[in-house]
């Protein structure tokens, strides 16, 4: 029998708590996402996230830890080899990714690909660097609108980005030529995690602004996920933000896209609200890691911090007594380190239903794959093969 009717996961996407012991592998020896946000922004009010014990779990230097956490809070560490979205939301969902995925950040894309795309899109490619999404538009917009070019980018995650102004080049042929980019990079050695489609708007410099039809073109999970084990059993699986593109809709009966972070949280609000499911609502909130981890903005990194704990305040008191909220991130991006990378981080998870009636400290997870694996048991589906974790649901009382 189901302890839980519904479970809600929510990504903070980025927000790691300290480095990995082996963060020095990956360059990202000190990195401290949310640690480095509390000691750099001037205030820090984040009443619900300090309730559920993310001071607890985490020292802060502008948020004490309070005498009874509303839940439990544990540590999180990555098998999986990576610091990127896919890698962590896989692993949540039980695949163990040994390889990681390719990336084209010093060199940018080869010739081999790029001739090959020329000639597929019949526009000549330009770019072809790791750089952040606003600059190159600033940099190459007005070349790609008035001479028919196109914009191809990467940054230091595994993406091949292509940009395209929704009013001289249309959404439906920005996506072709992405799908087209997907095909290609499906070789081995071009073979990208993402291809990432990235509408503007604007006709000169100053005036270009980024849309929320942003679509991902992601590789297919590596093979069945918790996710792919609840569809089957007929239990709900309900996505919010770029998850069902994470996953490419595998495992997925119900996709939402969002604009922005906080309008994720509105419609997480919206589906507690609702009465007629049963499953996992399994949330991505992007603008951590999109509009101010890479960008190196640990001010607005913490005002959207805070942002989303006002919407968590009007989430917390609609969850029912057999509901699970769950808080975690898939990598971390602190904004005060080096460079525009993710960084190699564990990650918080914090856990609350209103039925509990103990709280506290956890012991910390050697893999993210607890959260599937803890789903799965509550659901009582079997974890498809080849997949990692073990429930720690007995331990949620």
């Amino acid at each position: 029998m189901k302890k839980y009717n519904r479970v809600f996961v929510v990504v903070m996407d980025s927000l790691g708590i300290g480095a990995m012991p082996d963060a020095d592998k990956f360059g990202d020896a000190g990195t401290d996402t949310l640690g480095h946000i509390s000691e750099t922004v001037a205030h820090f009010n984040i009443p619900s996230l300090q309730r559920l014990g993310l001071a607890n779990l985490k020292a802060l230097k502008q948020v004490e830890p309070v005498e009874k956490p509303l839940g439990y809070y544990a540590v999180l560490r990555e098998k999986s080899n990576g610091k990127d979205t896919m890698t962590g939301h896989w692993e949540m969902m039980g695949i163990h990714t040994t390889k990681p995925f390719i990336t084209f950040t010093e060199t940018g894309f080869p010739k081999e690909l790029t001739d090959e795309l020329e000639k597929r899109t019949g526009r000549q490619i330009i770019g072809n660097k790791a750089a952040s999404g606003t600059e190159i538009l600033e940099e190459l917009a007005e070349q790609e609108i008035n001479e028919g070019k196109l914009i191809v980018y990467t940054s230091a995650d595994s993406v091949l980005q292509i940009c395209g102004n929704e009013e001289t080049m249309g959404l439906e042929t920005l996506y072709h030529y992405c799908e087209i980019a997907r095909e290609l990079t499906m070789k081995d050695e071009w073979r990208v995690g993402r291809v990432i489609a990235r509408p503007y708007t604007g006709k000169q410099k100053g005036s270009f602004k980024r849309t929320s039809n942003r679509h991902d073109y992601a590789l297919k999970p590596t093979g069945p996920t918790v996710l792919n084990a609840l569809k089957d059993a007929g239990i709900d699986v309900i996505s919010v933000g770029k998850i069902n593109d994470i996953f490419v809709g595998e495992g997925i009966t119900e996709a939402l896209h969002s604009d922005s972070s906080v309008h994720g949280m509105e419609q997480t609000i919206d589906i507690a609200k609702r009465e007629d499911w049963s499953g996992l609502c399994f949330v991505n909130l992007v603008d951590f890691d999109a509009l101010w981890g890479h960008r190196r903005d640990p001010i607005g990194y913490g005002a959207e911090i805070e942002r989303f704990d006002e919407k968590l305040t009007v989430l917390l008191p609609l969850l029912k007594q057999d509901d699970l909220l769950i808080i975690t991130a898939d990598h971390g991006n602190d904004p005060t380190y080096t460079g525009t990378d993710h960084t190699r981080e564990k990650v918080p998870f914090l856990a609350y239903s209103p039925s509990m009636q103990g709280a506290g400290a956890l012991p910390e997870e050697d893999t993210f794959a607890v959260i599937g694996a803890t789903i799965a048991d509550n659901f009582g589906v079997s974890m498809p093969a080849d997949t990692i974790g073990a429930s720690i649901l007995e331990k949620l009382v």
